[in-house]
């Protein structure tokens, strides 16, 4: 079952167990999914639906965006707020794949290094970019980002 599927049937429970808040946030979501599949109709680049790597994308932004609103809330006071944000957070990582441990991590920065033949911090453009392909919404790159850098160095 694909990632439209499977929010489209949580989307349906949703509605049948009167979860509002829930409803809301996969509605969210969809509403991205189709705003993406609207700017590709434009563009001969990107024809047509979205691909899953694009929608897991999609997904880890949105959730990332919600985590620097809590930031701004908390500072703010705004904790109901931040709340808010976080329950969203939790319907949108439901559909992202799990986490990698930092393990995982270490061994999937080692793959792609070795896969592209990456020796410079030059090619450090190369490497984000296979671990963004294989590994989006499963790793954070703001993290990932230095430690690329720092064997590349």
């Amino acid at each position: 079952m694909d990632i439209r599927d499977r929010i489209n049937a949580a989307l349906k429970t949703a509605m049948k167990e009167k979860q509002a808040d829930r409803l809301s946030t996969l509605r969210l979501i969809n509403a991205a999914f189709k705003d993406r599949d609207i700017a590709a109709r434009g563009n001969d680049d990107a024809p047509g639906a979205a691909s899953e790597a694009e929608l897991m994308h999609i997904l880890a932004r949105m959730s990332k965006q919600r985590q620097e609103s809590i930031r701004a809330y908390e500072e703010g006071g705004r904790l109901e707020l931040a709340d808010r944000e976080r329950e969203e957070i939790a319907v949108i990582e439901e559909f992202l794949p799990r986490k990698l441990s930092d393990r995982d991590v270490e061994r999937a920065i080692d793959k792609a290094i070795a896969d592209t033949e990456a020796t410079s911090i030059r090619d450090m453009g190369k490497v984000m970019g296979v671990l963004k392909e294989r590994y989006t919404g499963q790793m954070d790159f703001g993290r990932v980002g230095p430690e690329v850098k720092d064997r590349l160095s």
